[in-house]
Parts: structure tokens; C-alpha cells; sequence
């Protein structure tokens, strides 16, 4: 998906300035699946507006310049049709935690335990913030299907972390007594 598909998106849901684009995509319901800088959403914006897959309108602000408001219009609807069209590509799945991981042996107990422990409170507090816009639009099989999805990659690595925590503990512990001896 590349970042016009991704504005149309979200555009398809709610009209919103660049600014709320990027809150969207940083934190709101499409922060799970892809980057997007200012850098990148505004150019998209500006080139979509030429092409006629958005319109825009100026919404006054007391004392700051006015915002620009985007929309997105029946061409944009049939643009975003097409694009979805597309077969994904495979999902990439990147982790420095795992690296650190996969070389614990160059970690002491200690450290190897704050690793861990932060990397199950962060997504235990990911899987909260999934399950808070899982009750956004119950209504819509899509948002559902898609928290759904979440709720379930996220809860079984939080299970899977919350398991395996001692016995990553006891590894640690038998690599430092063996290291003493």
C-alpha cells in the first residue's frame, strides 16, 4: 500500500486536515498499518487534489490561518476501489526486540529481564488501545474484523511473553551459574 491509498483511506471515512492524516496514522484506527510522514502525506494530498481525487475547502481558525479540510470525491471513491484491488504484499514483521532475543546470551539477567518486561508492558498497553477502538464502530464488519484480528496477534504474543517469562528467567540464571563455575 503505498501513501495515496492509504489517504484515500482514510478520507473514505472521515474528511480531515494533514494534520489529523498524520494523527490517524500515528496513533488513531490506521496507525497498524503503515508509515506516513508529513513529507510524504502532504505531496500525496497536493497531487491527488490535482488530479481531482480530492477536494479541499478552507475552514477559519480565530487568529491562525485558515486549515485546509479535505474530502474525498467520487473519483477518489472509484481511485481507492482500484487500489484495493491490489493483492497485498506479505506483511513484514520486523522486531529489534527479538534481535535482542535471539543474542541473550550477551545480555546479564538483569538486563534481560527490563528488556522483557518493557516489551510485555508495551503491548500489553497496544493490546488496550486495540481493544478501546474495537468499541469506536461495533456496527462496521470491517473496523470488527479488523480489531478482531489485532486483539488477536497482539493478546497471543502478550500470552505468549506472559508464559515464557520465568523459563527465559531460569535460562538467564543457569547461563550465569554455569559462567561462574
Amino acid at each position: 500500500m503505498n501513501i495515496r491509498t492509504l489517504c484515500l483511506g482514510i478520507l473514505s471515512v472521515t474528511e480531515a486536515t494533514g494534520y489529523e492524516i498524520k494523527k490517524m496514522v500515528e496513533q488513531g484506527m490506521f496507525s497498524h498499518f503503515i508509515d506516513a510522514s508529513y513529507g510524504s502525506i502532504y505531496p500525496a494530498l497536493t497531487q491527488m487534489l490535482s488530479e481531482e481525487l480530492l477536494s479541499v475547502r478552507a475552514e477559519g481558525q480565530p487568529g491562525k490561518p485558515d486549515k485546509k479540510v479535505y474530502a474525498i470525491t467520487s473519483r477518489g471513491r472509484q481511485a481507492l476501489a482500484e487500489a484495493l484491488h491490489v493483492s497485498p504484499r506479505p506483511d513484514k514483521f520486523k522486531s529489534e526486540f527479538l534481535f535482542q532475543m535471539l543474542l541473550m546470551d550477551l545480555l546479564s539477567g538483569e538486563q534481560l529481564a527490563q528488556i522483557y518486561d518493557a516489551r510485555l508492558s508495551d503491548l500489553t498497553a497496544e493490546l488496550a488501545r486495540i481493544e478501546a477502538c474495537g468499541s469506536a464502530d461495533a456496527t462496521d464488519f470491517g473496523h470488527r474484523f479488523v480489531n478482531g484480528y489485532g486483539r488477536a496477534v497482539v493478546g497471543a504474543a502478550v500470552r505468549y511473553l506472559q508464559e515464557r517469562r520465568q523459563e527465559l528467567l531460569n535460562e538467564a540464571a543457569a547461563r550465569t551459574a554455569d559462567a561462574a563455575e
